[in-house]
C-alpha cells in the first residue's frame, strides 16, 4: 500500500520541515520505504552543485528511495522571501503545472509512504491567482496540518482547516508543534485544538533542543493514518 499526503501550516516557520521529516523517519523505523517532495524553496544557499535548501535537504535525507536534490526541489530561489516573488525576479512562470509535474513524478515512485511538504501556509501566492494549495488540490492529496503552537494558533488553525476542507480535500490528521513552550494555558490551548480541529492529533511535539528527525518521530504515531494513494 502507498500513502502520500501534502503537510500543510498554520503559517511560516512554524516547524513544517521538522514534523515531515519526522514522519517520513517514522514510517522508516516501521520499515516503509520513503520519499518527499518540496516543490519550491526560497532562502537557497548557493553551493557548488547549485542552489540547494535546508528543508529540502533534510527531507532527501529522510528518503530510502535514490532521489536526486532536484527531484525533491525543483524550483529552487535565493531570496529569503515569498516564492512568488522570488520567482518572479528569477524570470520564473510558478502556477501549478511547474510544480504539479515534479511532484507527480515522486508519486509514480510508488513509496510506501510519501510527503510532498508546501511552503508557508495554505493559501501561499504562485503566478497570477493560483496558490500552493492549487497544487494540493490538482494532486488530490490528503493533507497533513502542521500547527505552530503559539499565541493565536487556534484561530489560524480553524481557518486552515476549514479551508482545507472546503477546498475538498481530506484533513487526515494534524500535528501540534509547540513553538512557543511559554504559550499562556498551554494545556488549554491543545484541548480546544483537540476539539475544534476535525481531524486525529497524530502528536504533540515538544520544544526540542535537538529537533531531530529521530527525536521529532517518536511523538508521532502513524498508525491513524489510514489514506492509501
Amino acid at each position: 500500500m502507498s500513502q502520500a499526503f501534502f503537510v500543510a501550516g498554520t503559517d511560516t516557520e512554524i516547524g513544517k520541515t521538522t514534523v515531515a521529516a519526522g514522519l517520513l523517519h517514522a514510517a522508516r523505523l516501521a520499515g516503509l520505504s520513503t520519499a518527499a517532495a518540496k516543490p519550491v524553496a526560497s532562502g537557497c544557499m548557493l553551493t557548488v552543485d547549485g542552489l540547494r535548501n535546508d528543508d529540502a535537504l533534510a527531507l532527501l535525507g529522510e528518503c530510502t528511495l535514490k532521489l536526486r536534490y532536484e527531484e525533491v526541489n525543483p524550483l529552487a530561489f535565493a531570496p529569503a522571501i515569498a516564492p512568488h516573488l522570488a520567482a518572479r525576479e528569477a524570470g520564473v512562470l510558478l502556477d501549478v503545472a511547474a510544480l504539479q509535474g515534479p511532484v507527480q513524478a515522486i508519486l509514480d515512485k510508488r513509496a510506501d509512504f510519501t510527503v510532498v511538504e508546501g511552503a508557508g501556509g495554505w493559501r501561499v501566492p504562485l503566478a497570477g491567482q493560483a496558490t500552493l494549495s492549487d497544487v494540493a488540490i490538482a494532486l488530490q492529496l490528503p493533507v497533513i496540518l502542521v500547527v505552530g503552537v503559539r499565541l493565536g494558533c487556534i484561530n489560524h488553525a480553524r481557518l486552515t482547516a476549514e479551508a482545507i476542507l472546503r477546498d475538498g480535500l481530506p484533513l487526515v490528521g494534524w500535528v501540534a508543534n509547540i513553538v512557543d513552550p511559554l504559550t499562556s494555558r498551554l494545556e488549554d490551548n491543545l484541548a480546544t485544538l483537540a476539539e475544534w480541529l476535525p481531524a486525529p492529533c497524530l502528536g504533540y511535539v515538544p520544544r526540542l533542543a535537538e529537533a531531530t528527525p529521530a527525536a521529532v518521530s517518536s511523538y508521532l504515531n502513524l498508525d491513524l493514518l489510514r489514506n492509501p494513494l
